[in-house]
């Protein structure tokens, strides 16, 4: 989510460096793991043809806000395109993937801790994130900015860091020691071992690193000159996409690619080998206070997700009650309930937990994002190269979507979306019948 800036008063490049912090997170820190993991050395791939569809996305999104600036972005584009139900259903989505993304994310932390104390359950160090963000959300959005602008920075300062590390290790390494110890051989030969099916497998990671382009639509409204809004999203998209490609290039010239564990961050995995005191520690103790920053900023969205659907009478009109809290208890209440949910199943199922949610999470998302593009064909007066632009950031969403039925794992994470999506379409269907019924009236 977001920092608030005063309307009409921010730069380009301050949405792109506000981009920036929304985007990256666990998705990257810990869910690359998993894409190395399906894709091997050319996982590079998938995040440059996930850079592309995102790029499509936020390209069709920002038009649409230059076109008619509006708080409510693409729920209510969708609402203006198609209708009360798409303005309902693309809310309930949203949320329900902030929600997985906020689980994600909480899971993520469980796993970083077990990097200190490996015999913490993982219920344990979630129990203690949660209640944790719980108590900086209660602060109000004051201080939930002042808690975000420490954190963004120290988000960066991970991936410099190893990035800086990494290269001194190269040089030292190609200079003084014995050449084997390094697995960039290894991992050109073997660049394209796991084949075009592990590449399909890996683009739906690839695509969740980018979650969080969609939060710039919104920002859209508070910028001086709205029109700069694509440039802005082209700068933060190149920005991220070479510190991804940079550091698990690095990553990859440090360890063989199969060394590395969904279990595990990447970038301490690449290091831990090569024993630098404290280094991966305080990589670690990073890459934690980035996750929690994160899983604060999915918390507050989710909380104002909510009391807007609320207020819109698209959800219970008493989520949005406030009393003399800083937050909706309705709301904060919901929100709660949600994250004991998390901590429950990661109880029950610990092991594979993490890629579940991920996958859910990553799936809901560009489910929206390809909602997004709907609403641009249907809103806007395209020409033949934006339908084209268009259309092909449809094909690479449903590709993405199709390469979680390539393996049992991630599998299951597009049923558990697809789960969500009947319960929305159900309650959507609800809605019309009330929508109608009150007309009648």
């Amino acid at each position: 989510m977001a920092l608030k800036t005063s309307k009409g008063r921010m730069s380009w490049w301050q949405l792109s460096l506000l981009g920036v912090g929304c985007t990256l997170g666990t998705g990257f820190f810990l869910g690359t793991s998993m894409a190395i993991e399906k894709s091997g050395p050319a996982v590079l791939i998938p995040f440059l043809v996930a850079a592309i569809g995102t790029y499509l996305v936020y390209d069709a999104l920002v038009k649409m806000s230059v076109n008619n600036p509006d708080k409510g972005s693409f729920r209510t584009y969708a609402k203006q395109a198609f209708g009360k139900w798409a303005g309902f259903s693309n809310g309930w989505v949203y949320l329900m993937s902030e929600m997985l993304i906020m689980g994600s994310q909480l899971m993520a932390l469980g796993i970083f801790t077990q990097f200190w104390f490996p015999t913490w359950p993982l219920w344990v160090a979630t129990s203690i994130f949660a209640i944790l963000g719980l108590m900086v959300i209660l602060t109000g959005m004051k201080g939930f900015e002042n808690f975000q602008n420490i954190f963004g920075v120290l988000k960066t300062a991970a991936i410099v860091m190893f990035i800086v590390i990494a290269v001194m290790l190269v040089f030292k390494g190609f200079n003084g020691e014995p050449r084997q110890v390094y697995a960039l051989t290894e991992n050109y030969q073997s660049f394209f071992s796991e084949g075009v099916k592990g590449i399909w497998l890996g683009l739906l990671y690839a695509f969740y690193a980018f979650g969080g382009i969609e939060v710039m639509g919104l920002l859209v409204i508070d910028l001086k000159d709205p029109k700069q809004a694509p440039k802005a999203g082209k700068v933060m998209i190149v920005a991220l996409t070479t510190i991804y490609v940079i550091a698990i290039g690095f990553a990859l010239t440090l360890v063989p690619w199969g060394d590395f564990h969904v279990d595990e961050s990447p970038f301490i995995t690449a290091l831990k080998n090569f024993h630098i005191p404290y280094v991966t520690d305080i990589i670690n103790g990073i890459l934690i206070i980035a996750g929690f920053s994160t899983m604060v900023a999915s918390l507050y969205a989710v909380l104002t997700i909510l009391t807007t659907l609320a207020e819109d009478r698209d959800a219970p009109a008493c989520l949005a009650k406030k009393g003399k809290q800083k937050v909706p208890l309705p709301a904060f209440l919901f929100v709660t309930g949600g994250l004991i949910i998390t901590i429950v199943i990661g109880f029950l199922i610990p092991e594979k937990i993490f890629e579940y949610l991920i996958t859910a999470a990553g799936l809901m998302l560009i489910y929206n994002w390809l909602f997004i593009l709907v609403t641009y064909a249907k809103l806007m007066d395209l020409s033949t190269a934006q339908h084209i632009k268009n259309s092909i950031g449809m094909v690479l969403i449903a590709v993405t979507v199709s390469g979680t039925l390539g393996e049992k794992t991630s599998r299951l994470g597009f049923y558990v979306s697809l789960l969500f999506l009947v319960i929305i379409g159900i309650a959507t269907l609800l809605m019309m019948k009330k929508w109608r019924n009150h007309q009648r009236t």
